[in-house]
């Protein structure tokens, strides 16, 4: 299921760097967390659905990318952003 747009409003006001900010790397990464938990949880119900599986495998690849650009850029940023929305990540 899809996020409403009221959802993803509340998503982006929480991670949001300015206030106009709708797209940053960090808004980025905590959309795509809410959907791999939704998928995530869809297939704990759903086993044999491997479509979704492959798209949120390919949801996790695109986060790992936009994570490790964050980290690249601003670590104190990246340290808080995985800390808020439960990340774990390799040290």
């Amino acid at each position: 299921m899809a996020l409403l747009q009221q959802e993803k409003q509340e998503i982006i006001d929480g991670y949001q760097l300015h206030e106009t900010d709708t797209g940053s790397a960090d808004v980025q990464v905590a959309l795509l967390t809410n959907r791999i938990n939704q998928i995530s949880q869809h297939l704990q119900k759903n086993p044999k659905d491997f479509n979704s599986r492959r798209g949120l495998l390919m949801m996790i690849g695109r986060r790992k990318r936009l994570l490790s650009y964050i980290a690249k850029h601003s670590p104190d940023r990246f340290r808080n952003l995985t800390e808020r929305l439960n990340i774990r990540v390799k040290k």
